[in-house]
């Protein structure tokens, strides 16, 4: 967009960001504790998922002024990626092998397709 300051693209990226981050410890940070009762980490995952919106909502809110909706997704889908292949090797100490990466790869090229006009 013409006269657009590059603020208003990348808060939207920096708020996807950390909405990823939570989102990634909610769905996934309880495999590390499997001895903890499902119920508690029903609770706990969705107190995290909490954050997660509150950071995700104003970030697409926000992205919608610069961006498509396509577009939204597809950086959400890289971002998430990213956020997960550092999760995995970091947190749970299952770095992602070959195969993943090719997988990932794809998925970001698909990504990119969303940006074409």
């Amino acid at each position: 967009m013409p006269g657009t300051s590059f603020t208003a693209y990348l808060y939207p990226v920096l708020l996807l960001l950390g909405s990823n981050i939570f989102m990634t410890f909610a769905w996934y940070g309880h495999l590390k504790y499997k001895s903890a009762p499902l119920m508690t980490v029903i609770l706990v995952s969705w107190g995290i998922a909490f954050f997660e919106y509150c950071l995700q909502v104003p970030g697409n809110r926000l992205g919608s002024a610069v961006y498509s909706a396509p577009q939204l997704k597809g950086m959400q889908e890289v971002i998430t990626l990213v956020v997960f292949a550092v999760f995995s090797a970091v947190y749970l100490e299952q770095p992602l092998k070959w195969n993943h990466y090719a997988a990932f790869c794809l998925i970001v090229i698909a990504a990119l397709l969303m940006f074409k006009e």
